[in-house]
């Protein structure tokens, strides 16, 4: 963890949840590739480089993780296919800064696809299958379980059930119907578009503020309402839920943090949507 963003009583830092490789023109669906590659350049297979960062959010003596990376599962076919450089390493991460799995107490998932969820259940060093955190309320939007749950023929390939293994049994799960205080300073809401019940988080310190869109704002070049994955499910909510919802916390002043960008961990934006500061 390199990047620190300090909001007074909330601290956010980033995770390593294992970084793949994409076809850039799945991350920009209709846009050209003339436009996007001069914002995020492509390898001459037109792959470009994603992270997958779960953020650490710390305050009010609570430890919590928003979206788990790949986790520790893929089969090496599966990394091949996905391009994975650089493995999971989510639990090194905590352990440098002291911190055990046993000492998260929340996990929030934006949304349960596999880059996202991948590391809700780890593979143990005897090879079983566990849950990460073993002591942490999952909190999961209850339309978005739903398909986990009953999956369309579209996000049946993304929803995997064994990153959800035990889950339900450990009585740590919990579905919210919308809007919902997880805890002192953390809200989530349900935006939908990216996925049916994809949800953004809100983070509100005494210093400041910062949302996580998520994967409705994966990178920082997607910041045209218009600049939308082929990877949406919704893609005209996603439209109007940017036109929304970004100038909306670019008006509180706060900070939008990202997932998957490889240029910057978080930024501001002035009114034109131009980013004003960043963290790398």
């Amino acid at each position: 963890m390199t990047t620190l963003l300090e909001l007074g009583s909330m601290h956010i830092s980033w995770l390593s949840g294992g970084d793949f490789e994409l076809d850039g023109g799945t991350m920009y669906g209709a846009v050209p590739k003339i436009l996007w590659q001069k914002k995020y350049p492509a390898d001459e297979e037109n792959y470009i480089q994603l992270l997958n960062a779960p953020l650490l959010v710390q305050g009010g003596g609570r430890n919590i993780i928003i979206d788990t990376g790949l986790g520790n599962k893929l089969t090496d076919k599966q990394k091949l296919i996905f391009r994975v450089y650089r493995d999971w390493s989510l639990l090194k991460d905590l352990a440098d800064q002291g911190i055990s799995r046993q000492d998260i107490d929340i996990v929030i998932l934006t949304h349960c696809d596999f880059d996202h969820a991948g590391g809700v259940v780890m593979y143990n060093d005897h090879g079983r299958c566990e849950l990460t955190f073993p002591r942490a309320r999952h909190i999961i939007q209850k339309r978005e379980w739903q398909d986990v749950l009953t999956p369309n023929i579209r996000s049946a390939h993304t929803y995997w059930p064994d990153n959800f293994s035990g889950l339900v049994e450990s009585g740590l799960l919990e579905l919210v119907d919308g809007e919902a205080e997880i805890t002192a300073g953390v809200t989530v809401r349900l935006t939908g578009g990216h996925t049916r019940g994809h949800q953004l988080v809100e983070i509100e310190g005494s210093q400041g503020c910062a949302v996580h869109l998520g994967d409705l704002f994966p990178t920082h070049t997607h910041v045209n309402p218009l600049w939308i994955m082929a990877y949406d499910n919704y893609p005209l909510e996603v439209v109007d839920l940017k036109e929304w919802l970004l100038p909306k916390y670019r008006q509180r002043n706060c900070w939008f943090t990202f997932y998957h960008d490889i240029f910057m961990k978080a930024c501001m934006l002035d009114d034109q949507g131009k980013v004003v500061q960043s963290l790398l």
